[in-house]
């Protein structure tokens, strides 16, 4: 089922294979790219893993990965190779199952965010930027009531962390503004317990996935995490 909901910025596509729909809109993107060069910004969690897994099987030969400069959305301030980096794994679940790609960009906490910060404003914008939410309406590291939801426009990065304390560490993320110059946004909901931020986000309430403006936003969505939000509803 496809639409649009009236909280929601963007298009919704509700399917039973989440995963599945990602690796199309990525092969898609790709494909209409208007550069030679494909600007992709990776995300974390346990449903990103199986839609990675799934663009390695779907897009191992529908993209060229030599084109593509692999950037991060977000990453936790743990090494590399701790199992909770996202680096991690976005490395064993896309990037060495893919060969390599042309660049990988990683966040690197100890730098701080003005190095990313530089980096994302000498490239313009990304080509495609992948979020998750979580059961709290968060995405990225933006967490509600966090410092960088409410970064100024110019800040593409920052760092952050959940003012909770449920979130474990401190993470470095794109901003609101930083997201907001890619020119395709996706965001994969899948799991059962994030229907109600969903439907709160559909409802008007001010969640940070709630928030996210690019210049095309694709919620992809599974039945079981859509069903509290309204029917036949229109959206912008």
């Amino acid at each position: 089922m496809a639409g649009e909901t009236s909280g929601l910025r963007g298009d919704l596509i509700v399917t039973d294979d989440v995963p599945a729909a990602f690796a199309r809109e990525v092969v898609t993107a790709f494909r209409d790219r208007p550069q030679d060069h494909f600007a992709f910004a990776l995300s974390g969690a346990d449903d990103a893993r199986e839609c990675y897994r799934r663009l390695a099987e779907y897009g191992s030969s529908l993209i060229d990965w030599w084109k593509v400069d692999v950037y991060w959305a977000d990453e936790r301030c743990v090494p590399h190779d701790h199992e909770d980096s996202n680096y991690r794994m976005a490395r064993e679940a896309l990037l060495d199952r893919v060969g390599a790609a042309n660049a990988t960009h990683l966040m690197r906490c100890a730098e701080g965010a003005d190095a990313y910060q530089l980096r994302l404003g000498d490239l313009g914008g990304l080509d495609l930027v992948h979020l998750g939410m979580g059961a709290d309406g968060h995405t990225a590291g933006l967490f509600p009531g966090c410092d960088a939801l409410e970064a100024d426009p110019g800040r593409l990065v920052s760092m952050s962390e959940d003012p909770t304390g449920v979130a474990p560490y401190r993470r470095m993320t794109m901003t609101p503004g930083g997201i907001a110059r890619a020119t395709t946004v996706v965001i994969t909901v899948s799991e059962a317990d994030r229907a109600d931020a969903l439907s709160a986000i559909a409802a008007g309430a001010d969640l940070p996935a709630g928030r996210i403006t690019a210049g095309r936003v694709v919620w992809l969505v599974h039945p079981s995490a859509a069903s509290g939000l309204p029917q036949g509803s229109q959206s912008r």
